[in-house]
């Protein structure tokens, strides 16, 4: 869910193909941008404390998630589009998402599995069980919609809740380079990429709206169609036009309106209360998506600001790195060391909690992730498509060989609820 990608660096000047270009380059983003690393710390960061039970607002990290994948992928794929004449290389692209998402969910989902299997109460193994599948399918958004798993009052009995996240960002790396290669290409093509990211995000604004209903918004919190204009908005931010509209700004005025919207998300973060407020429904979610595409906007632009500094700042930073397997693994460690378990409560377990997380988190990134999609050589091409094909077969069969609980009676089968998940 969390994408710690450099921005893409444009290619070199070819002047064979400079007067048939398909559209003009925008400036030329910088290699890497600091602060939206922070940022990702500051999104995770919000969603452990706001499963920890201490910020109501927190779940909207996940949104800001959502909104630097939708504005780092395309500008990945823009780059390439750039680069080849408008072609993109799908398979390489799926492939690179792959190596970059699949490892370290493997990991947690059979070592979440084991752990449940030797720690947990029968009922949060037998719903990991149930959803396990479907997570590894990149579809437990969707499992849980047809469920009717009520997402603001069911978190504590599903260990794999939080995955309906990571299942709306892949779902969106399958469709959204699709379209580009539909329309980012000839003359006019970064005109025709930001239409198409700004009508589907309206479209999606729309969904929301109509389909939501006061007895349960699962169904419009966790839905790709009614979730994608944030991905769709981050798409919108990261286009020619957009690039060159906030570039028109300068960099004094760009820092002004980085520090301006911060603020503002902040206080909207303050004030956010899940589904005791309707009005994220009602487009709050899509102005806060927006407010967030603008500031990733000029924080590319201008990262050396003030409110670039701060959040390019070591904690921040460094957290943001490991976001995306700290973000995995915090919600089963939250459900399992619960307050009987540890002996604590209040702000010594969710010290304790954290540090947790952010240690299995470290240790999946270098253990993990790293070696997989920088070194590993076997992880590439047909190699790395049978690893895939292997690594889904033994998640089958641990499924399998991990028996049913038995429930009933002289079983005990109590599940501790703790706050909703993000």
């Amino acid at each position: 869910m969390s994408l710690p990608l450099p921005l893409p660096a444009t290619p070199p000047p070819d002047r064979r193909r400079s007067r048939a270009a398909p559209f003009p380059a925008p400036p030329a983003p910088r290699r890497h941008v600091a602060p939206l690393d922070g940022l990702r710390g500051l999104a995770v960061l919000g969603v452990l404390f706001f499963h920890a039970g201490h910020f109501d607002g927190g779940f909207l990290g996940v949104d800001l998630f959502f909104v630097l994948s939708g504005f780092l992928i395309t500008g990945l794929l823009l780059a390439e589009a750039r680069a080849r004449d408008g072609r993109i290389d799908l398979i390489a692209f799926w492939g690179r998402r792959a190596r970059r998402l699949l490892p370290a969910l493997a990991v947690v989902l059979a070592g979440t599995l084991l752990l449940v299997w030797a720690l947990g109460p029968p009922n949060l193994l037998r719903y990991a069980l149930d959803d396990g599948p479907w997570v590894t399918a990149n579809l437990a958004n969707w499992h849980f919609v047809a469920d009717r798993v009520g997402y603001w009052d069911s978190a504590g009995t599903r260990v794999f809740s939080h995955l309906w996240s990571i299942a709306v960002e892949e779902q969106f790396y399958v469709v959204w380079p699709l379209v580009l290669c539909a329309v980012a290409r000839g003359r006019g093509a970064g005109g025709r990429v930001a239409a198409a990211a700004a009508a589907g995000a309206a479209a999606s604004l729309i969904l929301m709206v109509v389909l939501t209903t006061p007895a349960d918004t699962t169904r419009v919190y966790e839905g790709t169609d009614t979730r994608a204009f944030s991905l769709l908005l981050g798409a919108l931010a990261a286009t020619e036009p957009a690039t060159r509209l906030v570039a028109r700004a300068g960099e004094r005025a760009a820092g002004w309106w980085s520090l301006a919207l911060g603020v503002a998300i902040g206080a909207y973060w303050v004030a956010a209360d899940g589904q005791d407020s309707p009005s994220l429904f009602r487009g709050g979610l899509f102005l806060h998506a927006l407010a967030a595409a603008l500031l990733i906007a000029f924080l590319a632009r201008a990262p050396r600001t003030p409110a670039g500094r701060f959040l390019a700042a070591a904690p921040l930073r460094r957290l943001g790195l490991v976001s995306y397997s700290l973000y995995l693994w915090h919600w089963p460690v939250y459900l399992l060391l619960d307050e009987e378990r540890l002996g604590l409560s209040g702000a010594d377990r969710t010290a304790v909690l954290i540090a947790v997380s952010v240690a299995l988190g470290w240790l999946s990134k270098v253990l993990v992730e790293d070696p997989v999609r920088f070194r590993a050589r076997w992880a590439k091409g047909r190699t790395g498509a049978v690893a895939l094909v292997a690594a889904f077969a033994a998640l089958a069969a641990l499924w399998a060989a991990v028996p049913q609980p038995r429930t009933g009676e002289g079983s005990v089968d109590v599940t501790r609820l703790v706050p909703g998940d993000g």
